[in-house]
């Protein structure tokens, strides 16, 4: 029997809706076919910009989009990507498959393509190969609402009214890929880039610094304790991997061992989530300074057949559970994390969408976030979880909350992918008159969609649940994510 309880009393921080975060990287075909096909294209569009992938992903209320990387972010030059696009130069793709950028994609197209999903731009600048001008230069570009050489530029190029752009990401993996930095010369670089990243007019940005990759927790000491307070996010990076880099596994093809240790790596999100917050807390204990885990996902390797400079997996219902896995560790460390990003959104790693042409399917990944969706902006409550244990570890992942309208969701899940789980859910402080839910769950753990077979793997009706006074009793299938509607009586 496995317990979940949960006082309504206890309910004080409020989950932020951008823990439901997305990340495009111009890496395979994340932007050009998956977000952007270009005016001329036969694939419906508006100013370039695919009409199903905006569709669907304001289905699950989008509330931020992170661009344009990544590895990318520090090699790219923003002036290149505006202006007329057949004077805009192009620059070779050195991380991602050595390919050609024709920067016809840039800071208008980004912007406007926010603007379609409304939801909030966050972008990161280049501090790895770039300069502090250039970046104070892009912020004034984005930000100014007067008379300026970059405002003039922008409305040169077609945009007076400023866009007010308030996440800027100061550098990505300083440690890696933006530059080999040691910690204590990115803090340095930060505080320096941070100060000319100016706020104009009523919009205040909301810096965020360059965070640890995984466990590297004296990145964080040396950040929190020589940039703190310049700062008010810290990013933090962890990708869930079965196996190791070199042969992390097929996305589709494994093993029931394969799928266990996938789970096992992606609950350690909640070891680094604390640790890391730990550390913050000594030197920021009003916790102003939120945690940002800006890339997160699971990492395999790519299909046959494909570059693998692209970064393109399938995704099946064993990513679906890893994402609420993480949703749950997120929501229940609300006082600390502010945001986060799953990498990437269309077409590269963990995406929640695939294209293929002009065909677009819905990844297992995508219903999770649909299922969780509403959980953004409301009021988190503490959940104190009894588990049995399966593979090892705890079988049952827990995250609750109530609404503005006082409905109280609890999203559960079984990775136990042979045996259902019963649970019993105490709910303190209330009565309870009705409840509804949904599940995603399929008959095999490698199910996923396809573009023959795009549903295979999709939402349906949870009924599975009772209600006696103010206990739910709830039969979780095996391998499932749940999340119940409770109606207060």
């Amino acid at each position: 029997m496995n317990r979940v309880a949960i006082n309504l009393a206890q309910g004080c921080a409020r989950i932020n809706r951008h823990i439901y975060g997305h990340f495009s990287e111009h890496l395979g075909r994340c932007i050009y076919g998956g977000f952007y096909v270009g005016e001329d294209s036969p694939i419906p569009n508006v100013k370039g910009i695919r009409k199903d992938v905006v569709a669907a992903l304001k289905h699950i209320k989008i509330p931020n989009l992170r661009w344009p990387g990544g590895c990318f972010a520090d090699e790219y030059h923003w002036k290149d990507g505006i202006g007329a696009k057949n004077d805009r130069p192009k620059m070779i793709n050195t991380h991602w498959g050595g390919v050609t950028e024709d920067n016809s994609f840039g800071t208008h197209e980004f912007l406007e393509l926010c603007a379609q999903l409304g939801c909030e731009p966050y972008i990161c600048g280049n501090v790895g190969s770039g300069t502090v001008q250039e970046l104070s230069q892009w912020v004034e570009y984005c930000n100014f609402d007067g008379i300026s050489p970059m405002a003039g530029l922008r409305a040169k190029n077609g945009r007076k009214e400023p866009w007010k752009v308030k996440f800027w990401g100061i550098g990505n993996e300083s440690w890696g890929c933006g530059g080999n930095m040691t910690a204590e010369f990115y803090a340095d670089n930060y505080r320096r880039y941070a100060t000319y990243a100016r706020k104009y007019g009523d919009t205040s940005l909301y810096k965020i610094a360059c965070g640890a990759s995984d466990f590297n927790y004296d990145w964080t000491r040396v950040l929190m304790e020589k940039a703190g307070r310049f700062m008010d996010g810290l990013s933090l990076h962890y990708y869930t991997i079965p196996n190791d880099w070199a042969h992390k596994g097929s996305a589709i093809e494994f093993t029931e061992a394969e799928w266990f240790n996938t789970m096992r790596k992606a609950a350690r999100m909640e070891e680094l989530v604390h640790k890391h917050g730990a550390i913050m807390d000594e030197f920021d204990p009003e916790r102003r300074v939120g945690l940002v885990v800006d890339e997160w996902g699971t990492w395999y390797d790519v299909e046959p057949g494909t570059n693998p400079g692209f970064l393109y997996q399938q995704n099946s219902l064993r990513d679906a559970l890893v994402a609420g896995i993480n949703f749950n560790i997120f929501n229940n460390h609300a006082e600390r994390v502010q945001m986060a990003n799953i990498a990437q959104t269309i077409n590269v790693l963990q995406s929640v969408i695939l294209t293929e042409g002009a065909k677009m399917i819905l990844t297992p990944t995508y219903h999770a976030f649909d299922m969780y969706k509403v959980h953004q902006d409301a009021v988190k409550l503490p959940v104190y979880i009894e588990s049995e244990t399966a593979g090892g570890i705890p079988a049952v992942s827990a995250s609750a909350s109530v609404d503005s309208e006082d409905r109280i969701h609890v999203s559960l899940i079984n990775i136990d992918p042979n045996n259902e789980q019963k649970m019993v859910l105490e709910l303190r402080g209330v009565s309870l008159k009705s409840l509804t839910g949904q599940i995603l769950t399929s008959e095999h753990m490698q199910d996923h969609n396809t573009f023959d077979d795009a549903d295979k793997v999709k939402l349906r009706p949870f009924t599975d649940a009772a209600i006696s006074r103010s206990t739910v009793t709830v039969n979780l299938p095996p391998k499932s994510v749940v999340t119940v509607e409770i109606i207060q009586g």
